[in-house]
């Protein structure tokens, strides 16, 4: 099958649009109820490669119990959704909102984003014990976040411009973490999967930058 990742976290990503009833996990923006599951598309070539870098980070955290993550892009998508459709993991983003991500502040900010709603399948399927501190499902997918920014060794200004589009676009579902929390689960992931606590807290420093 085109586009399958053979090893650890599974990108499906040529997969026919998956037709069945989904339950919203997480949305990053508003009007999900405008969600039509018909219009699913085949996921651009560079979303693509940005996805692969995120499997290229996550992956070995989650072996052998990885989920399987199929991703759309939908016109109708809320942002960026991660949804259940009867046991299959869905990414599904918008385009619009991708090409303004990234217009704005660059690869860095769709990886975030990304791992942010992946995170969510990959905690159901293999929770991290170094993560276990973490009291909220939210902050968990946000280390999840950091650890595939760490993993990328995404730094300097790119980091602190991911860390801005994810402050900019929280989880929508209540209750909501403050910043303030999401950032601690944001360093825990980004020093565990090999990033720098320095560069991390210089970044994460609007003053600073």
């Amino acid at each position: 099958m085109g586009g399958l990742m053979r090893r650890g976290l599974l990108v499906l990503a040529f997969l026919l649009p998956l037709a069945a009833q989904a339950q919203v996990l997480c949305a990053l923006g508003p009007g999900v109820s405008a969600y039509d599951v018909s219009k699913d598309e085949h996921l651009s070539r560079d979303t693509l490669e940005l996805a692969h870098r995120v499997n290229a980070a996550l992956a070995a955290r989650c072996r052998p119990n990885c989920p399987e993550i199929a991703i759309f892009r939908n016109t109708t998508a809320a942002n960026l959704m991660l949804l259940d459709a009867s046991g299959q993991a869905k990414v599904v983003y918008s385009p619009k909102f991708f090409t303004t991500v990234y217009n704005a502040w660059g690869d860095g900010a769709i990886i975030a984003l990304l791992a942010h709603v992946m995170g969510h399948a990959i905690n159901a399927n293999a929770p991290a014990a170094w993560m276990k501190s973490l009291p909220a499902e939210e902050l968990r997918a946000d280390a999840w976040a950091g650890c595939a920014l760490g993993g990328n060794a995404v730094g300097g200004r790119d980091l602190g411009e991911a860390l801005t589009a994810l402050k900019k676009y929280p989880p929508q579902a209540p209750p909501q973490a403050s910043w303030g929390q999401r950032l601690p689960a944001l360093r825990l992931g980004y020093t565990q999967c090999g990033g720098d606590g320095g560069k991390f807290d210089w970044a994460g420093n609007p003053g600073r930058r």
